[in-house]
């Protein structure tokens, strides 16, 4: 993709060697180092460094954020775009759910992080849009090839650090690194202070908590009726009002209303005043049918699960899951044990299969599970939350985890349509 900028040498410049002629620089970077032979061969206008021409993206001229963690970056970043919106502040935001700016889409579903240079687009139209702020949520494959270069962060935020990419990091210990290598700068950092794993520069460093000492700390609080709570900062008590469920939604919400705080420098009750216009992300705790009772969560790390199937514990649990293909293959036994453990039944079925045979996955998952009696295997992901949904009885909730507000299901190289919450109302429809 080429992309024009004005009051140049050249008229545009690409990261695509491809691309490049005598009137296209080569934007080189990290990730295409090793094209920059076939772009010298392509007669490139010249050959740019991703730094040397940030400013001329407007970088210096917006506040980035960026949110790193193993779960809770979404919802995170969407609290943190949603308070600024409420606050009559013009904000940006880039992440898993696609490219927002002031209240629009802007571009669908990509990457949790794009190319630098896509990134770098975003942000040149968040500055011609007037934004002051620009939210993006930060992955582990980001930091360690270095699709962040040449961005310099207002604020940095760590959410937790639990298992997840070992397919790529091959490593718990490498992960944790790549992790913790983002907070090691002077920067202004926002550390939640619960996680253990968490290692980070402490200059210019401010944290959030339930349990331990910090900043912003969360007094007290209550999860009936979705959520309340009392922040405590220095001599400052605040209460706030929240529309998420879950124990787990009170630290993103720490982390959202703390980083609202630092970066406006507003009263802590002008912020927990918006606090409650805040109606979650599709897809992350979705209710997709109340009577009977389905819930359908992104949830598909051992973790999360856990998160969000604690956060539901007082209910009978009836839990249809898999795991995706060409992924991390340890952490298939630990889903099915903490499924097993919180759930009255499990559907074990597909997720997106990818490359593997969905026999072989759903084999792995069973390995962590001591009790088949409560275990029902269903290759087919919709038979699989057909008979989940036969099975409920009135005061049981049907858990549906690992796609979220995903709209298809990867089989092999192909898209195939499939969202778990038009599959739970078409047969929600029938079955009435």
């Amino acid at each position: 993709m080429k992309i024009e900028l004005p009051d140049q040498d050249f008229k545009y410049v690409s990261e695509n060697s491809s691309d490049c002629d005598e009137q296209t620089a080569f934007v080189l970077t990290n990730q295409n180092q090793k094209y920059l032979q076939n772009a010298k061969d392509n007669n490139a206008h010249s050959i740019i460094k991703i730094q040397n021409i940030a400013t001329l993206f407007g970088i210096d001229k917006i506040k980035i954020v960026g949110i790193t963690g193993t779960n809770g970056k979404t919802t995170t970043a969407s609290a943190i775009y949603s308070f600024l919106l409420d606050l009559d502040k013009k904000v940006a935001m880039q992440g898993t759910r696609g490219f927002f700016m002031n209240d629009e889409v802007m571009e669908g579903k990509t990457l949790t992080t794009p190319s630098v240079l896509n990134t770098y687009i975003h942000i040149y139209q968040a500055v011609l849009a007037g934004c002051e702020f620009f939210i993006m949520e930060v992955s582990s494959h980001a930091i360690a090839q270095k699709r962040i270069e040449g961005l310099n962060f207002e604020l940095k935020i760590l959410t937790n650090i639990t298992r997840d990419h070992l397919d790529y990091h091959k490593t718990i210990e490498e992960y944790i690194a790549v992790k913790n290598s983002f907070f090691q700068d002077d920067g202004k950092k926002l550390i939640n202070k619960d996680e253990p794993r968490a290692s980070f520069n402490f200059k210019n460093t401010f944290t959030y908590s339930i349990e331990n000492p910090s900043t912003y700390r969360l007094m007290a609080y209550s999860l009936n009726n979705a959520s309340s709570g009392i922040i405590q900062h220095f001599q400052h008590i605040v209460p706030f009002t929240a529309s998420l469920h879950g124990f787990f939604n009170l630290y993103n919400l720490m982390a959202a209303i703390a980083a609202t705080h630092i970066l406006t420098g507003l009263k802590l009750e002008e912020i927990a005043e918006v606090v409650d216009g805040f109606a979650g992300v599709s897809g992350r705790m979705e209710q997709v049918s109340q009577e009977p009772n389905v819930i359908v969560d992104f949830a598909h790390t051992p973790d999360g699960m856990q998160q969000v199937l604690n956060a539901l514990k007082e209910k009978e649990l009836l839990v249809v899951f898999g795991a995706g293909g060409d992924r991390d293959k340890s952490k298939r036994a630990m889903m099915g044990r903490v499924a097993a453990s919180l759930a009255k039944k499990v559907y074990i079925t597909s997720d997106n299969p990818r490359n593997e045979d969905p026999k072989s996955i759903i084999k792995d998952i069973l390995e962590g599970i001591e009790d088949k009696t409560i275990v029902n295997v269903e290759e087919n992901r919709r038979k699989a939350i057909e008979m989940a949904l036969k099975d409920q009885e009135d005061t049981q909730v049907v858990v549906i985890l690992g796609k979220g507000d995903e709209s298809h299901q990867i089989i092999y190289d192909k898209k195939l349509p499939f969202d778990d919450r038009v599959v739970v109302r078409e047969l929600l429809s029938i079955k009435c």
